[in-house]
């Protein structure tokens, strides 16, 4: 059994009005984040991560923003079947770990449920997922409070 690591980066900006979604979960904000899908930004990175370590290409591949009917489409949903396209290749999903840069919301207090929806739709125990929070320390885009940007790596393995 052979192990293969791949990284995934997203990032979106806010606009007025909530819910803001992340890691699959609603989290009560003034903003949400722009995007052609539901711009979940950790459900991106992390689809991307797995994507990645199977060398089966992205998101904006599988979900174009070009199909109307990637609009306002659940990136859970787009994970799940991501997850589902990569075990046809031979690949299972052994853990993905994902750190979202945020000076708000705080992070810590929705991990646990982002971990447990994350999970679902990987195929994995919630054990086996990552997720926390870190602040750019006011610096730059993210500092400024303009938007959010995740980061996560996915490990895969399968039988060659």
């Amino acid at each position: 059994m052979s192990a293969h690591s791949g990284i995934g980066y997203d990032s979106h900006r806010f606009k007025q009005g909530g819910p803001l979604v992340l890691g699959g979960v609603q989290i009560p904000a003034d903003v949400s984040l722009v995007g052609h899908s539901d711009a979940d930004a950790v459900a991106h990175a992390v689809t991307d991560a797995v994507l990645g370590a199977a060398s089966a290409g992205d998101i904006g591949a599988l979900f174009p923003d070009t199909d109307a009917s990637n609009r306002n489409r659940d990136s859970i949903d787009m994970l799940r079947l991501a997850v589902g396209a990569v075990q046809k290749l031979g690949y299972v999903v052994v853990n993905v770990d994902a750190t979202v840069i945020a000076e708000m919301p705080r992070i810590g207090p929705h991990a646990a449920a982002m971990r447990n929806r994350l999970a679902d739709a990987l195929g994995v125990d919630a054990r086996c997922v990552s997720v926390k929070g870190k602040t750019n320390e006011g610096m730059g885009w993210i500092g400024r409070g303009e938007g959010i940007a995740c980061i996560a790596v996915a490990t895969l393995s399968n039988d060659s």
